[in-house]
């Protein structure tokens, strides 16, 4: 028998947030039991299966996300968001880590929804980002009393130029882990490879690409065909979990495994993220800011090959460019706040049919 969901169709707002792309709901429209709101996630997006042929999602984990948004809990914020990844191959949805792609279109798509009002031709909207318990601030452009999407603004890994979306962040030390650097060590060595374990926005295990038999420049597709690899930085993932108090992380998406190696376009470092078990075809926001973070740590594997800007932004690369974190750091070097450049695009607006259950 078909449930409402399946006959009437659930209002869906699909975006491109940074280099991601994901459906954006609001609470109200999706069952108030997670494990029923996940149950109908993986049938919008036609999970589990490798194509992801009977849904929404694009076979890839970068397109298989969903963006949760609700009036806010805190008065300090304008909009609630809770993200959730969707696996793609397997019937799991994952609240374990935030995303600051996806963030990017919580501020236009609480506009749109009608959350958030326009306030001029710039309007700033302060996002409660529940998987982090953060505040992150948006600003968004609304010339005409309406969300703009056309700009000038270039992120690699996004053909074209659109609107701005400046991003910034604060406390995000120890987001998930409780401290920047869970260990209280900025150099840890877990199967004889030297690392650090650090959560700026995100958890990270930041090794040498050099130390694990790779250069570190190699394609995505190399690498996800890498299966000694790839074994090799899931055994160091499973041993690191505990160590930044994740507890077993076998089932989960964090810590993210990041390479990192001597910059070859003019940016801070090079580097190679997997998320957690695929190489991310860019970087995520929230990794970049802790990988350029860990630059800025004497004695961390990162900090010995880096190329330290003389300002505040650091050009992390990645696979198909770099992105560009901002820091601003106090007399000691220690990072007060973090901030990125990002864009986003509305896609479709409409309702989406779930698989039937």
């Amino acid at each position: 028998m078909m449930t409402r969901y399946e006959d009437e169709g659930i209002s869906c707002l699909w975006m491109r947030g940074g280099t991601s792309k994901g459906a954006y709901f609001l609470a109200s429209d999706l069952p108030a039991d997670a494990n029923l709101r996940d149950a109908l996630l993986l049938r919008i997006m036609g999970s589990p299966d490798p194509a992801q042929i009977d849904g929404i999602g694009g076979a890839d984990p970068l397109t298989s996300k969903v963006a949760v948004l609700s009036e806010p809990s805190r008065p300090d914020a304008d909009v609630d968001y809770l993200f959730l990844q969707v696996f793609v191959d397997k019937p799991l949805v994952s609240d374990a880590q935030g995303c600051g792609n996806i963030l990017a279109g919580v501020g236009p798509a609480a506009i749109e929804r009608g959350l958030v009002a326009i306030t001029g031709e710039e309007t700033t909207v302060r996002i409660h980002m529940r998987n982090t318990g953060e505040i992150a601030v948006a600003r968004v452009q609304t010339p005409g009393s309406r969300v703009s999407y056309a700009g000038t603004a270039q992120i690699d890994g996004v053909p074209g130029h659109h609107a701005a979306v400046p991003l910034f962040f604060e406390g995000l030390a120890g987001s998930m882990c409780g401290s920047l650097l869970p260990t209280g060590k900025v150099r840890d060595v877990i199967d004889g490879v030297q690392c650090t374990l650090i959560d700026n926005g995100m958890p990270c295990v930041i090794l040498r690409a050099e130390d694990l038999g790779v250069t570190g420049y190699e394609n995505r597709d190399a690498l996800d065909a890498d299966t000694k690899l790839k074994a090799r930085l899931e055994a160091i993932r499973l041993q690191a979990g505990p160590m930044m108090r994740l507890g077993d992380v076998r089932e989960k998406s964090v810590p993210k495994m990041t390479l990192v190696s001597a910059p070859r376009a003019g940016g801070v470092l090079s580097t190679r993220s997997f998320i957690p078990h695929r190489c991310h075809a860019t970087i995520g926001v929230f990794a970049a800011v802790s990988v350029a973070t860990a630059c800025t740590l004497p004695g961390s594997p990162a900090a010995e090959i880096a190329t330290l800007p003389r300002g505040e932004t650091f050009a992390i690369e990645h696979p198909t460019g770099a992105v560009d974190v901002l820091l601003e750091r106090d007399a000691s070097g220690a990072v007060r706040r973090a901030g990125s450049l990002r864009t986003a695009r509305k896609l479709f607006d409409g309702r989406v049919f779930p698989r039937p259950a």
